[in-house]
């Protein structure tokens, strides 16, 4: 036995609305001179401390629990202030 059913056509349209996903509002299309646009126009001091930080956060990353990394980056500016 087939039942057939007949949706009317407002009913058909209401719900994937009502389920599809919200499309994310972030710029999907960014370049990457654009991220790097902070650091590559940053004065030469500024650069070396990110660098510097930067580095210091690649040395870590092969610990399983990296620790000690906020007195590392403290350590770094307090040089380059000094």
């Amino acid at each position: 036995m087939v039942m057939a059913f007949s949706y009317s056509s407002g009913a058909t349209t209401v719900i994937p609305s009502v389920l599809s996903e919200k499309r994310s509002s972030y710029k999907t299309n960014i370049g990457l001179s654009d991220v790097q646009e902070p650091i590559t126009s940053a004065p030469p001091e500024v650069r070396e401390i990110i660098e510097r930080v930067l580095q210091a956060e690649k040395d870590k990353l092969y610990m399983k629990i990296p620790r000690n990394i906020n007195d590392d980056i403290l350590k770094i500016i307090k040089e380059a202030v000094q």
